[in-house]
């Protein structure tokens, strides 16, 4: 689309629509100006209050933002095709950015553009094969209730084979990426491979009934619901402060994680001011931000986790080299076989 068509597109949406249909995500596209993604609630809070104005005041760029979830922006790519992407940096789970970057419509990242990547992590790298980054890891160990609990668990397999865990069992259902995980951790543990899913249901059906939820384990954990689930390190350091007796722990057989990859939209107006706002997330005053605001582990070798921080943000250093390697194709591309045999075994 050209400056003019894109000039014309704008005014005539403002003259049928008013000034309200600046917040169409595609009219900003159409304005060359940057939009960039995040999720509600304290996300949201904390990319307007903190992440943004910081971003602001290292490049003089103001980005708009908005504010969904992957399912939401993977529609919104897709609705606005390739040529005319609604947003300049997406960012979202890796589920869904590898369906994306399957379907062409990011691309490869510019290096000479990004200089703090070459001080990324491999694990930050590595999933997207230089499509996009890993900017944000919330670490998934075993969590627990340090007074439900006599000895604390050290394996995935504890889940399975100690039985003062039987029926005190919290697991992310099938709708989060954690679910999914999860099988896939019990197929590797288990069987021959990540990709062994035979194995992988055999295993969740030993497990008896467990207590499932898309989102929140918080709660249960709190109420004493449940003992033990896989948990985010950020979720336990939350009920640590709140004075609740619970730890977390790297399980010998390696971590979970949680990972927010941001792309650079092909095809963006924004391409140059993306490219920026990308930078800043991946260096280390936005990593010290985030690694802050979340307690998720950086993934620049240049942070340094503080002291008074290590013990709610303890996976840094060689320890990034624990994460396990997901395959996101074969769960999206079995998703909906994936689903109905989770909840024959546990229910919907």
């Amino acid at each position: 689309m050209t400056d003019l068509n894109r000039r014309k597109l704008l005014t005539a949406l403002v003259a049928l629509g008013g000034a309200s249909v600046l917040n169409i995500p595609a009219v900003y596209a159409a304005t060359n100006e940057l939009v960039i993604t995040t999720y509600g609630g304290s996300w949201e809070k904390f990319w307007r209050d903190t992440l943004i104005p910081g971003f602001t005041k290292e490049t003089g760029i103001t980005p708009k933002l908005d504010i969904g979830l992957g399912r939401v922006y993977t529609a919104n790519m897709r609705a606005a095709g390739k040529e005319d992407p609604p947003y300049g940096c997406l960012m979202f789970n890796e589920i869904y950015a590898q369906v994306l970057r399957k379907e062409g419509f990011f691309e490869k990242l510019d290096q000479s553009l990004l200089p703090n990547y070459q001080d990324l992590y491999p694990v930050a790298t590595k999933a997207s094969d230089g499509y996009g980054a890993v900017g944000l890891i919330s670490p998934i160990g075993i969590g627990y209730r340090t007074d439900m609990i006599s000895a604390p668990p050290t394996s995935w397999k504890d889940l399975w084979e100690n039985e003062e865990l039987k029926g005190r069992l919290g697991l992310y259902n099938i709708v989060n990426s954690a679910g999914k995980m999860f099988l896939m951790l019990a197929s590797k543990i288990y069987g021959s491979g990540i990709d062994d899913l035979e194995t992988g249901f055999a295993k969740l059906k030993e497990l008896g009934p467990v207590y499932q939820t898309d989102f929140n384990m918080s709660t249960a954990m709190a109420t004493g619901e449940i003992a033990v689930a896989p948990f985010d390190f950020g979720e336990i350091a939350r009920l640590r402060e709140q004075g609740l007796p619970v730890d977390c722990i790297i399980p010998d057989e390696g971590l979970m994680m949680w990972d927010q990859t941001f792309s650079i939209c092909a095809n963006t107006p924004a391409r140059e001011e993306a490219y920026k706002y990308l930078d800043f997330v991946l260096g280390p005053i936005g990593q010290d931000l985030l690694m802050r605001e979340f307690f998720v582990s950086p993934v620049n070798k240049t942070v340094e986790v503080p002291e008074d921080l290590q013990k709610d943000v303890p996976v840094f250093g060689a320890a990034m080299d624990q994460f396990i390697e997901w395959d996101w194709e074969l769960m999206n591309s079995r998703s909906e076989e994936i689903a109905r045999r989770w909840n024959e075994i546990f229910g919907a």
